[in-house]
């Protein structure tokens, strides 16, 4: 799916501009803890800077497959800048590269992007044996991000589970990661739904115990109708997704749908998300936040139906340089639904590191 919409910091900007962004937060009720946030994690910098202006009529990037150690990744390339450092997207579970078109057109003035396809996921087609889990899927990226020999490393940038795996990354290959920006990444939840990971009838399609007729049935749900159950999974205001979106995303999900990788890969890569959730203290997601050394931007929306808000405090505050940042009226895709607001913020952090020179913000 591709971009979106109203997109203003208005009704949330506390401070005058220019002036770095302050959540009006203090206490955490609402976020699931009891104690009170630093309130230097909530101080956000938006860029003024000027953005392209995002049309929704462009479709998705172009792209084309790149060989990365063993895997031919789809990647989609995004112009900008000769001498620009380059960003990477990686895209959530159920995803695929064009979730990226908005955000990276915005930011397209100030680095050079690339947007990756999973192997299972959009046009990737995952080699032989792929075990489907996070650390699986890691090192395919790492092998990517090590082939595009970037000397100070990429800003690189997940949703979901794209962001648990460039929270991956970026704690085990340091030297691949100049900046951290992490959107609703799908951190643990010791309470597992299948509607916080993707369309719970792909999921279930895919399970080994499931009947041919039970498959049958559900295979005859249109590329339309998992468009619309998508929309409302996922975005907290579905009803203003510009139509060429909509029609993209249906397009992108009939075509994707005749591809034999895409049910089983989306199965196995629930199955891996699940194991990593239930894996006990010594192994946790959790304990890999201290070791990032990059500085990070952390962003959630309000309503996210996937990957609860409340986990947004404990992210940012493992991270050693992170600040976070809470939308309000904001679902699990905050690039597509907020894509200026989600550009500023992150342009924000690197204008910031720019001006410091020493690493941090």
């Amino acid at each position: 799916m591709a971009g979106h919409v109203t997109d203003s910091v208005n009704h949330q900007q506390t401070s005058a501009p220019g002036e770095p962004y302050r959540l009006d937060i203090t206490e955490s009720a609402q976020l699931g803890t009891r104690n009170v946030i630093n309130r230097s994690l909530t101080h956000v910098p938006f860029s003024e800077a000027p953005l392209p202006v995002i049309d929704f009529s462009q479709p998705p990037w172009p792209g084309s497959p790149v060989d990365s150690g063993g895997v031919r990744l789809f990647t989609r390339e995004v112009p900008g800048p000769a001498d620009a450092p380059r960003c990477v997207y990686i895209h959530g579970l159920g995803g695929s590269s064009t979730n990226w078109t908005d955000l990276s057109l915005a930011l397209s003035g100030h680095c050079r992007g690339m947007a990756v396809d999973l192997p299972g996921f959009g046009r990737t087609e995952p080699p032989a044996h792929h075990d489907f889990s996070i650390p699986a899927h890691t090192e395919v990226v790492c092998d990517f991000l090590d082939g595009l020999a970037e000397p100070d490393g990429v800003h690189l940038v997940g949703n979901s589970f794209g962001g648990a795996i460039a929270m991956m990354i970026a704690a085990r290959r340091p030297d691949l990661v100049a900046t951290l920006t992490l959107i609703s990444p799908a951190m643990p939840d010791r309470r597992p739904d299948p509607r916080r990971l993707s369309d719970p009838r792909m999921v279930i399609a895919n399970l080994p115990l499931i009947s041919r007729k039970a498959r049958r049935e559900l295979a005859g749900v249109t590329p339309e109708q998992r468009t619309e159950a998508m929309l409302k999974l996922c975005f907290a205001e579905p009803d203003s997704v510009p139509e060429q979106r909509f029609a993209e995303t249906a397009r992108e999900y009939g075509e994707l749908g005749k591809l034999p990788w895409i049910g089983p890969a989306l199965g196995r890569t629930t199955a891996g998300l699940l194991k990593a959730w239930f894996a006990p203290p010594s192994r946790s997601l959790w304990r890999e936040l201290p070791k990032i050394a990059a500085p990070t931007l952390v962003v959630w929306g309000t309503e996210d139906r996937l990957v609860s808000v409340r986990k947004a405090p404990r992210t940012a505050a493992g991270i050693p340089s992170a600040r976070m940042l809470v939308l309000p009226n904001t679902g699990h895709v905050a690039q597509m639904e907020r894509p200026v607001t989600v550009a500023r913020a992150v342009l924000g952090m690197w204008e910031a590191l720019d001006r410091k020179g020493c690493g941090e913000w």
